[in-house]
């Protein structure tokens, strides 16, 4: 589970800045809402993020993107002017990315730093943290030195010297993660204590998933699943779309191709062609989805890659519509819909504007559902939002919703509601709107003239 993330020097996040998803001890409200961890750490399991227009929610939404691109690929091109511009030294101060998680039990903090500007790699680190408030060091490296392992860390003679020419090897380089190098076809024990280079990569990289209002092609697996099918068109009915029944319907490659744009069809190939080569398989299977359309390719040896897409029907009518046909409401619910199938545990969704055109009783349904649905399993939820309607005790508890604003210096700042003492019973919503939690819009006077 994701315990706290930590960014400094990015976007409108000058200084070092924290969200954090341990619990606070003080808040007897919705225990359900949190998840016990060892002796006496309890994570939560949602952050609701309120802010004005341009505060910088949708920046921490960018941090996790960006953390997990670089690890992905390297520090990438588009993260160059990605420092706090606030301020002309910050050009050439280091940037720093952190995420602190919980893992089978035990608690690790993995981060970076670079000089965005320069796309340059400055340090890397990975400790384990303990509950009592001590920490050991994994491996750590500094600008253009070679990554060290930690004497903790026990290893026989012969990983010694593997980890010895893999780091070697890795020394000076600028623009990659060493977690990421470790994580490439090396040939690691399964009873190594190197293995948690691996635990750690394939929870950072699989265990946190990513929806902005602008995503492209996601997986959505669960369309076209039996069992899944089933509960969508269960769960659709509850939401009062018009949506009555989805189904699968065979398309051909000519059919995707007049229902993807091009830029989106070539990357939907391109993730084919690289899915295909690093598994080595002939068999190979993607569900995704465009702004307008859903669709399932699915390749198996040398025969024509199966094609299909979803085909709507709406209350009694003997008609299908086709995706592209419902309003952006409806879309956006199907948008969501894979967070309440998700049959892993452990996973954290960061998702930014929640609320994006929906009416506010389909965003507090969906919620509620969500709520219901993983109250036994370990998964987060974090999220943006301009709803004030959903900041209610009976949804969240305090130490769930959160605040961003930017100070005078135009730089974003990240507070909980918990830090405010209120009663039980006090309508939040009505305060926030009001400005006793700050975070909203803040406007000038303005008159037009004469003639204007």
């Amino acid at each position: 589970m994701l315990t706290k993330m930590v960014v400094e020097n990015f976007k409108s996040f000058d200084k070092q800045t924290e969200l954090t998803m341990v619990s606070s001890s003080k808040i007897r409200a919705k225990l359900d809402h949190r998840v016990q961890v060892g002796s006496n750490t309890r994570l939560l399991k949602h952050a609701v993020i309120y802010g004005a227009n341009a505060s910088g929610k949708s920046n921490l939404v960018d941090f996790a993107r960006f953390f997990k691109s670089t690890l992905e690929g390297g520090l990438p091109l588009w993260g160059t002017r990605c420092f706090c511009r606030n301020s002309k030294e910050n050009e050439k101060k280091n940037s720093t990315f952190e995420i602190q998680m919980e893992i089978d039990g035990k608690f690790y903090a993995y981060g970076f730093s670079a000089i965005l500007a320069d796309r340059w790699m400055t340090g890397e680190w990975l400790y384990e943290l303990y509950q009592n408030g001590g920490a050991r060091c994994i491996f750590e490296r500094e600008e253009l030195s070679k990554p060290e392992l930690d004497a903790s860390v026990a290893l026989s003679k012969e990983e010694h010297n593997r980890f010895e020419i893999y780091a070697s090897d890795f020394e000076k380089n600028i623009a990659e993660l060493f977690l990421t190098e470790m994580n490439r076809g090396k040939n690691i024990a399964e009873d190594s204590n190197l293995q948690v280079f691996k635990k750690v990569y394939n929870w950072l990289k699989n265990h946190i998933v990513i929806i902005t209002p602008d995503s492209r092609v996601t997986d959505f697996k669960y369309y076209y699943e039996n069992d899944s099918l089933a509960l969508i068109n269960d769960l659709i009915s509850t939401f009062d779309t018009g949506v009555s029944n989805v189904r699968i319907e065979e398309i051909d490659l000519n059919d995707l191709s007049k229902m993807l744009p091009k830029p989106i069809l070539d990357d939907v190939m391109e993730k084919v062609r690289k899915s295909l080569s690093e598994t080595g398989t002939k068999s190979f299977r993607m569900s995704g989805r465009s702004d307008t359309s859903f669709f399932n390719i699915e390749f198996n040896g040398n025969e024509e890659p199966k094609v299909t897409t979803i085909k709507l029907r709406h209350g009694k009518s003997m008609y299908d519509f086709d995706f592209e046909e419902e309003s952006d409401g409806t879309r956006r619910l199907f948008d969501l819909m894979d967070m309440l199938l998700m049959k892993d545990d452990d996973m954290v969704y960061v998702v930014d504007e929640l609320e994006r055109s929906l009416h506010p009783k389909l965003t507090e349904h969906f919620l509620e559902l969500f709520s219901e649905r993983h109250k036994n399993h370990k998964i987060q939820l974090i999220f943006t939002t301009h709803e004030s309607s959903i900041m209610d005790q009976e949804l969240f508890r305090r130490d769930e919703i959160w605040f961003i604003e930017r100070d005078e210096e135009n730089n974003s700042k990240i507070y909980s509601l918990d830090r405010f003492k209120e009663r039980y019973d006090k309508k939040l919503s009505k305060a926030y709107l009001e400005g006793r939690y700050g975070a909203i819009p803040v406007f000038r006077r303005f008159e037009f003239g004469k003639g204007v």
